[in-house]
């Protein structure tokens, strides 16, 4: 027999962390997002600004978080299609150090596609408000939030630019 406690925790629990999933975006849709200069794996500065003019796929990340690992992989799936669409993609990895991100992406050949791996020094995660990881941002050519949110498969990433590149951006 069903435990009417159980079930009604269950639910409580369950509506708790839809909520905050809803939640998880900070920034709204037209937004500027925020500005940042971090250094990548050989120290180079590497702004957002840098970025403009084209699309980006914005990654709030970790090396140790399996939902990361996942975006990755869709992401990797898709590079050339992005590659092809001049679709810039930006790592900010965040409380991992140099070596740990290393030996992450010591299998990630990003091939032309224009890619850059950051270090968080603590900035982004502030900006940003993360709490909750992977964060997906998908900028438009002015770095406007189209979309903020966890995790978003490769094909809705795709359609997204489609959509960008034609003048329609309505995100998935």
């Amino acid at each position: 027999m069903v435990n009417v406690k159980v079930l009604k925790t269950f639910f409580i629990v369950a509506v708790f962390f839809a909520w905050m999933l809803s939640n998880a975006a900070a920034l709204e849709e037209g937004a500027s997002a925020p500005a940042f200069t971090l250094k990548d794996l050989q120290g180079k500065e590497i702004s957002l600004a840098a970025f403009a003019g084209r699309p980006v796929v914005l990654k709030l990340t970790t090396t140790w978080c399996p939902s990361c690992q996942m975006m990755s992989a869709e992401v990797a799936r898709i590079a050339r299609r992005l590659a092809d669409m001049d679709v810039a993609v930006i790592d900010v990895f965040l409380q991992d150090s140099d070596a740990m991100i290393r030996n992450y992406l010591q299998h990630w050949d990003p091939g032309p596609l224009r890619y850059a791996a950051v270090v968080d020094d603590g900035r982004v995660m502030e900006e940003y408000n993360v709490y909750l990881i992977p964060r997906v941002l998908l900028l438009d050519a002015k770095l406007h939030v189209a979309r903020d949110g966890g995790l978003i498969s490769g094909d809705d990433i795709i359609r997204w630019v489609e959509k960008a590149v034609s003048g329609s951006e309505n995100v998935p």
